[in-house]
């Protein structure tokens, strides 16, 4: 039988790396637009590392509020390419990782660190090249009574992470992909932005942006106009 909330599956299906290019360069909020704009993590948590972009593949990681030893383990398993998520249970009285562990898993080849729980040592994780998100810091440091579960599913920033998911990364936050999901999405993402860039080439070279579907819809609604000043 399963030792259900204290066990580690040895064995990933990690994401193609093709996959992974595939959104490499791809703007988050370009992607969360054509995922029905309820599919990114929270604003809380915020980047704390030296790079500003993530591309990789999730390798999760669930652990008590305020324990780590499980990370640990993860530290030892984490292949080239990995994105490290720890679902920490939002604690926010104890950092989960810090500079020794971060500057361990980049030398790695970790592609970055996403923590729903905080961090610590952010003087120094500025000058790793990974992002580092966390929803803050904590320099009261964890436990190591172990319990979690590793390469399961885990909830960070308000979404469920499968392992081997896609994770992207950006200064506006970050997405997951399922990678059965990825090849469509890749290219109705990439039709957004080019139809972007096209509005914006226009509003640099001429100052003009067709505004009729926004004007429809103000006209839908039903606002109510006053000829006045507020009184």
């Amino acid at each position: 039988m399963s030792n259900i909330g204290n066990r580690a599956y040895m064995r990933l299906n990690r994401a193609d790396k093709e996959m992974i290019e595939l959104f490499r360069d791809m703007p988050v909020a370009c992607i969360a637009d054509n995922m029905s704009r309820i599919t990114c993590m929270d604003q809380s948590l915020v980047n704390y590392g030296g790079s500003a972009t993530m591309a990789g593949s999730a390798f999760t990681v669930k652990v008590p509020e305020g324990d780590n030893l499980l990370v640990h383990m993860s530290l030892d398993m984490i292949k080239e390419g990995d994105v490290l998520v720890i679902d920490g249970g939002g604690c926010m009285h104890r950092s989960l990782v810090g500079e020794i562990m971060c500057t361990y898993a980049y030398k790695k080849g970790c592609a970055g660190i996403v923590v729903d729980g905080v961090i610590r040592d952010v003087a120094r994780l500025k000058k790793l090249p990974i992002p580092i998100y966390a929803k803050g810091v904590q320099p009261n440091g964890p436990y190591k009574d172990g319990l979690g579960e590793i390469n399961a599913p885990v909830a960070v920033g308000g979404i469920v992470v499968f392992p081997g998911d896609i994770m992207i990364g950006d200064e506006d936050g970050v997405v997951a992909i399922r990678p059965g999901e990825a090849r469509e999405l890749s290219e109705k993402v990439r039709a957004t932005v080019q139809a972007e860039d096209k509005v914006l080439e226009k509003i640099h070279a001429s100052g003009e942006w067709n505004r009729k579907v926004f004007q429809d819809a103000i006209e839908q609604s039903k606002v109510q106009k006053i000829d006045d000043c507020y009184k």
